[in-house]
């Protein structure tokens, strides 16, 4: 299947073709592998981010696997259960056909989340700091995997005049005009989230779990205005509130409570603010450096103080110094003995 989108404003124009190859009967779909490549990349990250992190890689790569079968599990099921209509229900089959989209993110945040959780414990790691890590690593596979939204041209919001309107045949159907491209927005907002938290939790992070925290505060709070305007929102049956916007909101408020409560904590296993690094032993203390003496510098190099002045002495005084009784105990001359050597010198 293929879509003709343009920005019209902006007088862009694409073509995008949703099969990137086929293999015999077997095509390959755009939209796995940009979630494919944004998984890679958030994988090689966290390998990169262990050292600092103080979190043992093989451990970690059991921790992915669960959180990922889990995670692809529970996003499908969020989306069948909340899917207006009969259409899972007449055709179960096609449950299983997710190349075509339906996949919900919260749903998979939450399954990665919790298998994943539970295989940290298992593994004996700090799940707090396994959970920051893993953070940094959805902002990646969500901003880089909404752009499989744009070759499928879903999750797109409501009319606008904006100058960066898109209009495809897709969005044709459901909206006159140009429409918000929320994929869009979503994916630079994940990844301008990913650029400051990747430098907080570097510099300022206090405690394991404060990362996730903020990372539950900031996606929610984007999530919660762009839901707003989409036109394909999950409702919560009999109350006509979207899926989405309910999760978000709680994760906001949740969030910052949390953040509050644990506003003091300063519990580091690695990375983080140098002064909590310190007080838990992370690095050692500088210790102050010793004033160093301060010797002369001469041209003279390192030799003993005795010859430099016997090289710079007066062979004058030295003279004179030898020629003086220098016997210990040896008593000055008495006045008359003084007079009576004049007296004799005046005789000659």
């Amino acid at each position: 299947m293929t879509h003709h989108i343009t920005f019209p404003h902006l007088g862009l124009e694409f073509t995008v073709n949703t099969v990137a190859f086929s293999i015999g009967g077997f095509s390959v779909y755009w939209y796995g592998i940009i979630i494919a490549v944004g998984f890679l990349l958030a994988l090689v990250y966290a390998s990169y981010s262990c050292k600092k992190m103080n979190i043992d890689v093989n451990r970690l790569f059991d921790v992915v696997i669960v959180g990922l079968i889990a995670g692809v599990v529970f996003a499908r099921l969020f989306y069948v259960v909340f899917y207006p209509g009969d259409k899972y229900r007449e055709n179960p089959m096609e449950i299983f056909q997710i190349h075509d989209g339906g996949l919900a993110i919260y749903g998979g945040l939450i399954g990665a989340v919790v298998f994943g959780g539970l295989m940290a414990k298992i593994r004996k790691m700090k799940v707090a700091a396994v959970l920051d890590i893993a953070s940094l690593g959805f902002l990646i596979g969500q901003g880089i995997g909404r752009w499989g939204n744009f070759i499928n041209q879903e999750a797109f919001g409501s009319a606008t005049d904006l100058p960066w309107g898109m209009h495809s045949d897709n969005t044709a159907l459901v909206v006159d005009g140009n429409v918000h491209p929320c994929f869009l927005y979503e994916s630079l907002l994940c990844l301008l989230g990913f650029v400051l938290l990747h430098f907080f939790t570097r510099k300022l992070r206090r405690y394991d779990g404060q990362t996730f925290l903020l990372y539950i505060v900031w996606y929610g709070a984007c999530r919660f205005f762009i839901e707003g305007l989409r036109t394909d929102s999950l409702i919560i049956p009999g109350t006509g509130l979207r899926v989405s916007q309910v999760i978000a909101a709680a994760c906001v408020v949740a969030g910052i409570i949390l953040l509050v409560v644990f506003r003091h904590k300063t519990s580091l296993t690695g990375c983080g603010d140098p002064h909590v690094m310190e007080a838990v032993c992370l690095v050692e203390a500088a210790e102050p450096q010793p004033e160093e003496e301060h010797i002369a510098s001469t041209i003279f190099g390192d030799l003993p103080e005795e010859e430099v002045r016997e090289i710079f002495s007066d062979p004058l005084e030295e003279k004179t110094a030898k020629e003086a009784p220098q016997e210990k105990g040896e008593e000055p001359a008495s006045q008359e003995e003084s007079e009576a050597a004049a007296k004799e010198a005046e005789t000659k």
